[in-house]
């Protein structure tokens, strides 16, 4: 089992180890001091999953009731958010109780956000389910829903008491869905570790699933604890995102998280070439990664499309975006463009 600790505002812990799942109620009777608990699923991961999760927390004394939502980033919306909160009110929870959200990235933004938000803050814990969620989204604290003009809009920063990983579970991935983890993955790759980069060209990750995950993780950690709050250093993370954001929302998320973030880089990484930040040899291996992954590297989507649905990015300050830029595998720079430079980016990375 590997433990890696989280030190930011608040302090909790992330476990990676296989079998953790059976182990949910333990973990959540160490921190918090009532017995209720309530699950929040998606509808494919109920069927293998939520059954050992209740099971679990009911033989740790926990009186437990659970809601499912459809499987998909179109759930990541308002009115899922106000029917959980309306939900948990019914349910009588109070701020000793738990709420556990199990599932991948948008079961845990959006119970993370309404754990945020019920009573002005509850405890909650954070079981992913996919490698997206494990690598990524379920570590750092952050949380949000969608709203119309663009993604994860309404969110708040919110940790989580504990983190479980455990990586039997994804075993149980369809293969498309494990892929959209893969470019998070590639990402923290391009971001900061050659190594990491050379053994992903090598070795499938299925093969080295703990490790990995733990690598990427601690990365995380490290951005998160320097800058929780996402105003320096944990805008690295954004790798990828802006124009990837852009992409899933003009797709009308008909594309994924990871292939959007996927299109992203390899288009951001492409501009970079055109405008002397890094060398053709950068870009090429950055693709040819994310090819060998399975994940896409270009979009039909046209360009004003994805100008104006990138221009909705809540990283937007002003009039000005700050774009994380390739220099080469391992290193990446914090570039601030005005706005009106955003479509020469889109046209060269097309």
């Amino acid at each position: 089992m590997s433990i890696i600790p989280i030190s930011a505002s608040a302090c909790y812990k992330v476990e990676i180890a296989g079998g953790l799942l059976s182990s949910l109620g333990q973990r959540a009777a160490q921190v918090v001091s009532g017995r209720v608990a309530f699950v929040v699923t998606d509808d494919v991961v109920a069927d293998f999953c939520l059954h050992r999760a209740v099971s679990s927390l009911e033989d740790a004394g926990f009186r437990v009731f659970t809601h499912i939502i459809p499987h998909g980033e179109q759930s990541k919306a308002g009115p899922n958010y106000l029917e959980l909160l309306n939900l948990l009110a019914e349910s009588r929870l109070t701020r000793s109780d738990l709420l556990v959200a199990l599932g991948g990235g948008v079961v845990g933004d959006l119970a993370g956000f309404t754990a945020a938000t019920y009573l002005r803050g509850i405890p909650y814990i954070q079981i992913p389910t996919t490698l997206l969620a494990m690598v990524d989204s379920s570590v750092g604290g952050k949380t949000a829903i969608n709203l119309p003009m663009g993604k994860n809009l309404a969110g708040a920063f919110y940790p989580p008491k504990y983190v479980l990983c455990d990586p039997e579970i994804l075993s149980t991935l369809p293969e498309n869905v494990f892929r959209d983890g893969c470019a998070e993955v590639i990402k923290y790759a391009v971001l900061g570790s050659p190594k990491l980069f050379c053994v992903l060209m090598h070795r499938p990750i299925v093969e080295q699933l703990p490790e990995v995950i733990e690598t990427c993780i601690t990365m995380k950690r490290n951005y998160v604890q320097e800058d929780e709050f996402d105003r320096g250093a944990r805008q690295f993370l954004n790798l990828g995102h802006t124009l990837g954001h852009g992409v899933e929302l003009a797709s009308n998320y008909t594309l994924s998280h990871g292939q959007a973030v996927a299109v992203g880089m390899a288009m951001v990484s492409r501009a970079a070439v055109s405008l002397g930040f890094c060398t053709a040899e950068t870009c090429r291996n950055i693709e040819e990664l994310l090819t060998r992954f399975g994940l896409p590297t270009r979009t039909e989507i046209p360009h004003c499309d994805l100008l104006q649905a990138a221009l909705g990015d809540k990283k937007r300050q002003g009039d000005k975006l700050t774009l994380v830029v390739p220099k080469e595998i391992g290193h990446c720079i914090l570039h601030r463009i005005g706005v009106e430079e955003l479509p020469r980016w889109i046209a060269l990375g097309g």
